[in-house]
C-alpha cells in the first residue's frame, strides 16, 4: 500500500482561507508486502515475449496486468511497481483511470484527450475518438513512457490507448483477465501475507497493541482476509478507541457469520460507530461528482457549515472512509470499493425527495462558487463588485489566484457534476445554470481556445438538455456554440450542418439574433468552402434582417462580408459596390476606425481591378481616418499598400518615403504593446435559464 495523506499547506478554498490543512490520516507511509509478486512483475518486463521469441521485434508495448478484487490494493500495488521502474523510463509516468465510480466506462476519447493534455500536445475541440487514439501513439512513439492504467473495465480499453512502440511499458489494473489482449500474464492478488498485514494494523493501532496479543491479532487479520481495505478500516476503528482489544474487534467480526465480504463487515462497523448526524452526510457522500469530496460539496449535500463538514471529511479520513488526496486544496476521495455500500445505505436510509434536495443543492452551491470565481476576475466592473460582496463570505475568493486554482483542482469534478446532473434529467434548470456558469469561469480564467476541449463538451451537453426540453432557443445557441468550434478546427462541412439546424432551431424560437447569427455563419461556412454564390446569398438574407430591424452597425459590417465573397468570386463591381454601402454605414454610425478599414478594402479592390489612380486616392483618404482613428497598425499597412501602388503608377521615390513612414510606425507600436496588458479573450456564448445568472 501507498501513503494516501499528505499534507498540502494552508486552504485557499472560500470560507477556509484562514484554516490549516488537515493533518494526514493515519495510513500506511511506505509499500508493504507483495514481495513475491513485485518480482515476479519486473521478470515480466524483461521476459521474451511471443515476437521475440518467434524472431520478429515486439510492435507494441509490453503490457503488465495487476488484477484484483476493489480492495485488495491492487492499485496500490501498479503505483510501487511504477516508482521501482519509473527511472528506466526517461520521459514519465502517465496516470488514467478508465472506469467511473459508478462503474461507468470512461469514454476512450476523453482519457486520450486527457493523456495528451498530460503529454502537452494540442487536440482539436471535437476530434473522433480514433483521430485521438492516434495522435496519441504519434506522441508516444518517439517516447519512452510507462503508463498506468487503472480501473480497467474491458481489454478494448486498453488496446485503443496502446502505445505502438516497445520503448514503452503499460501497467493495467483491472478486476479480471483482460482477453484479447495477446501475450498478457496476469498478476492475480489476494490477501496481505500474516507478517505483512501484522506491520499495517502494527502502523495503525501502535505496535504495543499488536505484540501484547499477537493471537488475536492473526486472528484479526484472518478475518480480514488480509485485505488491505478492510485491515485499515479495522487498525482505524482501533485507533479511534484505544481502550478497545484486537481480540475484542476480532470476534466481534466472528459473531457476524459470513454476512458479506469483511470489508463491508467493517465498514458497517465503522458506519454503526458514527454520530447519527456523521452517518448523513457519509451516506449522502455517495452522490459526490467522481467520488470527490471538498468540504462545500460536503456541507451543500448535508446541508451543515462549511467548517462542520471539513471536520467531518478529516474524521472520516481519519477512519479510512475517504482518502485525503494530495492537492493544494482540501480534496477528498471515496474509496470505490465503498461506493456501492453508501449508495445502499442512502437509498434506504433515505427518500427518494430528500436525496434528489441534497443534489440540487450541492448544484446550487456549485452555480454559486463558479458565480464568485468568475466576478473576482471582473475587476473593473462595478456591477460584478457589489455582486461578489453581496454574496456569503463563505463563497468568495480572496483573490483572482485562488479562484483560479480552485476552478484547476475541482475542475474533473465540476465537469462530472454537469455530466451526472445531465443524465439526471430532474434537475435541468440547475444543470443549465450550472453549465452556464461552468464555462463563464473557465472562459475567465483560462481563455477560450486553452477551454475549447472542455467547451465542446459542455456544450454538447447544452445540446442534450435543449433537445430533451424542446429548448429550441438553447438548442441554437448551443449548436452555434458547436459550430464555431467546429469551424477554428477544420471541420467546415459539419460546422456548415450545425448552422443550418441553428437557423431552423432560431426560427422555431423566433430569436431574431440566433436566425441572424445562424445566417452570416452559413454564408461563412460556404465561404471557407469556396462556394462564393451561396456564400454572398447568404450574407445578404442576413443583412435583409438587420435593415429590416435597422441594426445599422451590423448591417454595415455584412455589406463588408458581401464584399469580400465577391471579391473571393471575381466579381469587382459587385465588391466595389458594397465596399462603398461599408463605408456610408460606418461613417453614419460614427465608427472612424471600422470606415478606416474599410476604405483600405476599398483600396484594394480597386488596385484588383485595375484603377491604381482611384485606389491610390481611397488609400490615401483611408489613412486620414486611420489616423483620426489612432490605429497605428492600419495607418502603417495603408501606408505599404500606397508604397506598392505608386511604385505600380512609376514614382519609386514617394514609395520608398511611404515604406520608411510604415517602418517607422511598426517599430513604435511594437515597443508600445510589449508593455500593454493582454487583451482578455472572448467568451463563449451560453444561454441561461435564469436572467439572475
Amino acid at each position: 500500500m501507498t501513503d494516501q495523506a499528505v499534507d498540502t499547506g494552508g486552504s485557499q478554498l472560500p470560507g477556509n482561507e484562514q484554516r490549516p490543512a488537515a493533518a494526514p490520516a493515519p495510513t500506511v507511509s511506505q509499500f508493504l508486502g507483495r514481495t513475491r509478486e513485485l518480482k515476479e512483475l519486473r521478470a515480466d518486463i524483461e521476459r521474451a515475449g511471443l515476437d521475440t521469441l518467434s524472431g520478429r521485434k515486439a510492435p507494441r508495448a509490453r503490457v503488465l496486468l495487476i488484477a484484483g478484487r476493489p480492495g485488495s490494493g491492487r492499485t496500490a500495488l501498479a503505483e510501487e511497481l511504477v516508482r521501482q521502474v519509473a527511472d528506466r523510463y526517461r520521459d514519465g509516468v502517465l496516470r488514467a483511470r478508465l472506469t467511473e465510480p459508478d462503474g461507468t466506462p470512461v469514454p476512450t476519447e476523453r482519457t486520450a484527450r486527457e493523456l495528451l493534455a498530460a503529454l502537452e500536445v494540442a487536440t482539436p475541440p471535437g476530434a473522433a475518438e480514433d483521430d485521438l487514439t492516434e495522435a496519441l501513439r504519434e506522441a508516444l512513439a518517439d517516447r519512452r513512457t510507462l503508463l498506468l492504467l487503472d480501473d480497467v473495465a474491458a481489454a478494448e480499453q486498453v488496446d485503443a490507448l496502446l502505445p505502438g512502440t516497445p520503448d514503452c511499458l503499460v501497467v493495467a489494473v483491472s478486476e479480471g483477465p483482460l482477453t484479447g489482449i495477446a501475450d498478457v500474464r496476469p498478476c492475480t492478488l489476494g490477501g496481505l501475507d500474516t507478517k505483512s498485514a501484522l506491520e499495517l494494523l502494527g502502523r495503525l493501532t501502535g505496535a504495543v497493541r499488536i505484540t501484547v496479543d499477537p493471537r488475536a491479532a492473526e486472528g484479526l487479520v484472518e478475518e480480514c482476509a488480509g485485505q488491505p481495505l478492510a485491515l485499515v478500516l479495522a487498525g482505524s476503528w482501533l485507533a479511534a478507541r484505544p481502550q478497545a482489544a484486537v481480540a475484542d474487534l476480532a470476534k466481534q467480526l466472528r459473531s457476524e457469520g459470513d454476512e458479506g465480504p469483511p470489508t463491508a463487515r467493517l465498514f458497517r462497523l465503522a458506519y454503526a460507530g458514527l454520530p447519527a448526524t456523521a452517518q448523513r452526510i457519509l451516506r449522502l457522500l455517495s452522490l459526490a461528482p467522481a467520488g470527490l469530496v471538498d468540504p462545500h460539496t460536503a456541507s451543500a449535500l448535508a446541508g451543515c457549515s462549511v467548517s462542520a463538514a471539513h471536520t467531518t471529511l478529516d474524521d472520516f479520513a481519519a477512519l479510512g472512509l475517504v482518502r485525503l488526496l494530495e492537492s493544494p486544496l482540501p480534496q477528498y476521495e471515496v474509496p470505490g470499493s465503498l461506493l456501492p455500500l453508501l449508495r445502499a445505505l442512502a437509498e434506504s436510509r433515505e427518500r427518494p425527495a430528500e436525496l434528489q434536495l441534497a443534489r440540487a443543492r450541492m448544484l446550487e452551491r456549485t452555480v454559486r462558487l463558479l458565480q464568485s470565481c468568475r466576478a473576482i476576475t471582473e475587476t473593473d466592473s462595478i456591477e460584478a463588485r457589489e455582486k461578489l460582496l453581496g454574496m456569503p463570505r463563505t463563497l468568495r475568493f480572496p483573490n483572482p489566484r485562488a479562484a483560479a486554482d480552485w476552478l484547476r483542482v475541482r475542475q474533473p469534478a465540476l465537469l462530472a457534476a454537469a455530466r451526472s446532473a445531465v443524465a439526471d434529467g430532474e434537475l435541468d434548470t440547475l444543470a443549465r445554470r450550472l453549465m452556464s456558469q461552468l464555462v463563464r469561469a473557465m472562459v475567465a480564467h483560462f481563455g477560450t481556445q486553452a477551454s475549447a476541449p472542455e467547451l465542446y463538451g459542455i456544450h454538447r451537453l447544452v445540446l442534450d438538455v435543449a433537445e430533451r426540453r424542446n429548448l429550441p432557443r438553447e438548442q441554437a445557441a448551443a449548436l452555434l456554440n458547436l459550430a464555431d468550434l467546429d469551424t477554428r478546427t477544420g471541420r467546415t462541412t459539419e460546422a456548415l450542418a450545425r448552422y443550418r439546424a441553428a437557423l431552423d432551431a432560431g426560427r422555431e424560437a423566433n430569436d431574431p439574433y440566433a436566425t441572424g447569427r445562424a445566417m452570416e455563419s452559413v454564408g461563412g461556412a460556404h465561404q471557407e468552402l469556396g462556394d462564393y454564390d451561396r456564400a454572398a446569398d447568404w450574407y445578404g438574407r442576413a443583412l435583409a434582417q438587420r435593415l429590416a430591424r435597422d441594426e445599422r452597425v451590423d448591417a454595415a459590417r455584412l455589406y463588408g462580408r458581401i464584399a469580400t465573397a465577391h471579391t473571393y468570386a471575381g466579381r469587382y463591381g459587385e465588391a466595389l459596390r458594397n465596399w462603398r454601402s461599408a463605408v456610408a454605414g460606418h461613417r453614419k454610425n460614427g465608427d472612424v476606425a471600422a470606415q478606416a478599414r474599410a476604405l483600405s478594402e476599398l483600396a484594394r479592390v480597386q488596385e484588383y481591378a485595375g484603377r491604381p489612380e482611384e485606389s491610390l486616392r481611397t488609400c490615401q483618404e483611408a489613412v486620414e481616418w486611420a489616423r483620426r482613428a489612432d490605429d497605428v497598425r492600419l495607418q502603417a499597412a495603408l501606408q505599404l499598400r500606397l508604397a506598392d501602388t505608386l511604385e505600380h503608377l512609376g514614382d519609386p521615390a514617394a514609395a520608398k518615403l511611404h515604406r520608411g513612414a510604415a517602418e517607422r510606425m511598426l517599430g513604435e507600436e511594437l515597443l508600445e504593446s510589449d508593455s500593454g496588458a493582454e487583451q482578455a479573450p472572448n467568451a463563449c456564448e451560453i444561454r441561461s435559464a435564469s436572467s439572475k445568472d
